[in-house]
């Protein structure tokens, strides 16, 4: 009998303790925000992820009642201002938005400031936005599986270009070739710009590019898009297969934009945080937004963001290790 008494008294105890713990992170979250928000982009302005934040910032303003101020801390890939993030306070007021960068950076750099797992509560994954799959037009292939039967017919004499060692096109264009077991020739140039120059003069003659960038090139017939880097279909471009639908199962490449908060801060305002942020990418405002910029809108639970960065995170060590792609 004492022993059934000492379980009950026990169990009432656990309850009344997790009852406070959530009364307390209900009242953080009610009275959250009491002032502005700063959100860290980790790169110049201008960019994809600064785009994204900006958007996503001006929205978050309008929902939340309080301003988000966007600060651009550039330099070395991304980590500088993913440390800042990292050792700042965690009360909610210090937000990082970051893209694939996030879970390359410890596998191409040699030496990382920070642990991005246990350093980082993931909030929630905005958007993704694929790339195209795209050839020069003296290329004689129109599908990806001729473009694969090609590539091994010609071991090492087809070439395909990126913006340098460690982006998202060099990458996904590394992870074709892992998959496909081809011998594609990687040919760096200095940033997406002269890249794309390089393709479109035929100098080079792949490329996966980003959606927005390419769709041009692709309506003037100045390239060929055989497919597009996402598990479904681009809304902006719905007569393009996926590469997983031409046959390679499982090939994922997109640069995504995400929300983190440094680790500990409280689930009570990462949950406020996670369902505004659901609220306006779920919106037909803001999905049409995005189609119409080549990407897609997510908004995913705290959850689905948390298992796709350990999913990243582990494609994409695979990947460089196996290209041997470095940045220092």
């Amino acid at each position: 009998m004492k022993t059934v008494c000492r379980y009950f008294m026990s169990a009432w105890a656990t309850l009344a303790l997790l009852a406070a713990a959530g009364s307390g992170a209900l009242a953080q979250s009610v009275s959250y925000p009491r002032e502005y928000i700063r959100m860290i982009v980790p790169f110049s302005a201008g960019g994809g992820v600064d785009s994204m934040g900006r958007i996503l910032g001006q929205k978050l303003t309008e929902s939340l009642g309080k301003q988000i101020a966007i600060e651009n801390r550039a330099g070395a890939g991304g980590m500088i201002g993913s440390e800042i993030v990292a050792r700042s306070p965690k009360d909610g007021y210090t937000l990082l938005i970051n893209g694939v960068s996030f879970v390359t950076t410890p596998s191409l750099y040699s030496k990382v400031t920070y642990d991005p797992i246990k350093d980082f509560d993931p909030v929630s994954l905005v958007a993704l936005a694929p790339n195209v799959l795209v050839v020069h037009p003296s290329l004689p292939v129109k599908s990806v599986k001729e473009l694969i039967a090609l590539a091994k017919a010609r071991p090492g004499q087809v070439n395909y270009a990126s913006g340098g060692s460690g982006t998202t096109p060099h990458l996904a264009a590394e992870l074709f070739k892992t998959m496909t077991m081809t011998d594609l020739l990687h040919v760096p140039y200095r940033g997406t710009g002269p890249a794309i120059v390089a393709l479109l003069s035929g100098e080079v003659s792949v490329m996966f590019m980003n959606a927005l960038t390419v769709e041009p090139h692709i309506q003037s017939s100045r390239l060929r898009a055989l497919a597009v880097t996402s598990t479904q279909r681009l809304p902006a471009m719905p007569e393009l297969p996926t590469i997983t639908e031409t046959g390679l199962h499982g090939y994922q490449s997109s640069q995504w934009y995400g929300i983190l908060a440094p680790a500990g801060t409280p689930a009570g305002i990462l949950n406020l945080l996670n369902s505004h942020i659901a609220k306006i990418m779920h919106s037909p405002e803001m999905k049409k937004r995005m189609t119409d910029g080549g990407s897609l809108a997510v908004g995913s639970t705290r959850e689905e963001f948390a298992s796709y960065l350990k999913e990243e995170f582990a494609r994409w060590a695979k990947v460089i290790k196996q290209s041997g792609a470095r940045v220092d």
